[in-house]
Order: structure tokens, then C-alpha cells, then sequence
């Protein structure tokens, strides 16, 4: 199911990988680069992949962070499948070139991610998952390994995915909040994501109120996938309707699974409060 997309997935996501490493390779380092940060190499990226997906499937909306031809050109495409594209997120990672960025190209169905793909190029690694199929991580270019979501049941053991522009100030506040023992920092949500569906954290809490569809769909079905579970931080289901706003302000919240009922009565508690 799902096999053609998923090759056009795959060699679009690692050709834009190869094109991004090579500009990330002569980048000048910005030691103090914005959150909001844009890149020609995220331009390249995102022109690569819609090119190849939209020569696949010509009928297929389009939806993407820049404004590139591609995107442009595809408005007035009116398929019932939506791919969603983010050419590189964590475009902070990648000015300060610390490798934390990722790109994410996700397939949507009837508002549902269906497939998504996580591509880590600078360290190698693809975290991908096809509906019904189980969220699957391949290191190094070798071999698919299939992975799972943590066992852990009490926050009080839990692992976070925050995000590295937290700060020590906010780390300590949402380690508090949850009562989590341990964080994992990164600058890309889809890694975050990705960090839960992996198993290597149990709870990624998006309290980023402008997080975008290209943020987080990709991600979103692989921790489902894993056995996870994805809301909006008022424990609402989230589709996707191809505007980029999906959200509608709100955050994201994944989980283990295991884990969602307390994180969520943390935030209906007042415990963390969003700024």
C-alpha cells in the first residue's frame, strides 16, 4: 500500500538531503541566528521535492513553508490527497550548523497523515512510517529497523523533547511542570517527533502557538504509528486541511501514549502555562 508514493517519498527526500548538505558544507556559521530564519537551501529543498512528487502525481495539492515556483504554480490543483513539505526544519540548526535540522515531507489523506518522513542529513538517518505499516527508522543507509514508542507510565520517569531555544529557564520550567526527570534538546520539531516515535522520549509538548502543518505532519504520523498519540494540547484530534494553519494556534502534544492523560491534565491544571 502506498509503495509508489513512498519511493517518490524516499528519493525526493534524500536527493533535496544531498542538495542541502552540499550547501550546508560551504554555509557561514550565524552563531546568533533568528527563530524564523530562512535559507536559500530551504528554497532549493522544497523546489526539489514538490518538482518530483508533482511530475509523480500531478493531481495532488501542494503545501510547503516557501514560496516557491512549484507552490505557486500548484494553487490551483484540486486533488483529494495533500502533500506537506517542510525543506528544512530547524533552520536554526542549520545557520548555527550544530546538525539539529531535519526535512519532513508528509501525505494526507481526508485531513489524516497516511505517510510521513523524517530525514536527518546531516547524521543520516530517515524516520518514516506508511499507515497500518508501523513507524520504521534506516541509519546510515542500511537496513529498515522498526521501532516503538517508550513503555513508560508515570511522568515522574518521563523523558521530554524540548526545544533547544527553551534556554536553561525553560527547560527547568517544563521539567517542573511535568515533573519529568530528563530532557532531550533539539532545534527541529520533526526530530522531536521523531525522538518519541523512536522511543528515546516519552513526551514532546509543541508550545509553540504558530507551529505550522509543515511542522509537524510528518512527524505526527510517525509517532502514531510507533503506538503513540498525537493531539492538540487541548486533546483534540488534528487534521489537516492544507491552509498550513491547521493548528489554528493551538500546540501539539505526542506522546507515548501510555503518558497523554497526565500530560494533558498538566496543562488543563494549570501546572505549565504557555507564555
Amino acid at each position: 500500500m502506498l509503495k509508489a508514493e513512498w519511493e517518490i517519498c524516499e528519493r525526493a527526500i534524500r536527493r533535496a538531503g544531498a542538495e542541502v548538505m552540499r550547501r550546508y558544507a560551504s554555509f557561514e556559521k550565524i552563531a546568533d541566528a533568528p527563530a524564523d530564519i530562512s535559507t536559500d537551501a530551504d528554497r532549493a529543498s522544497q523546489e526539489m521535492i514538490l518538482q518530483e512528487i508533482h511530475a509523480a502525481f500531478p493531481t495532488d495539492r501542494l503545501c510547503g513553508e516557501e514560496s516557491t515556483p512549484a507552490l505557486v504554480e500548484s494553487k490551483n490543483l484540486t486533488g483529494p490527497r495533500l502533500w506537506i513539505v517542510d525543506p528544512i526544519d530547524g533552520t536554526r540548526g542549520f545557520a548555527k550548523k550544530n546538525d539539529e535540522f531535519s526535512i519532513m515531507i508528509g501525505l494526507v489523506e481526508r485531513g489524516t497523515p497516511v505517510l510521513g518522513a523524517v530525514f536527518e542529513p546531516a547524521i543520516d538517518r530517515l524516520t518514516y512510517a506508511i499507515k497500518g505499516e508501523g513507524c520504521q527508522v534506516i541509519e546510515k543507509s542500511g537496513t529498515p529497523r522498526q521501532v516503538r514508542v517508550t513503555s513508560t507510565s508515570r511522568l515522574a520517569g518521563a523523558v521530554l523533547s524540548i526545544s533547544r531555544s527553551q534556554k536553561e529557564a525553560g527547560r527547568k520550567k517544563l521539567l517542573d511542570g511535568f515533573g519529568a526527570k530528563d530532557a532531550i534538546e533539539t532545534y527541529s520539531a520533526g526530530i522531536k517527533l521523531a525522538q518519541v516515535a523512536r522511543g528515546e522520549t516519552d513526551v514532546y509538548l509543541g508550545d509553540y502557538l504558530t507551529l505550522k502543518d509543515w511542522d509537524v505532519c510528518a512527524g505526527h504520523i510517525l509517532v502514531t504509528e510507533a503506538g503513540g498519540i498525537v493531539t492538540s494540547v487541548d486533546g483534540e484530534p488534528i487534521y489537516y486541511e492544507g491552509t498550513g494553519k491547521s493548528l489554528h494556534g493551538r500546540g501539539i502534544l505526542a506522546t507515548n501514549g501510555l503518558l497523554h492523560t497526565a500530560a494533558l491534565d498538566v496543562l488543563k491544571q494549570g501546572r505549565y502555562r504557555f507564555e
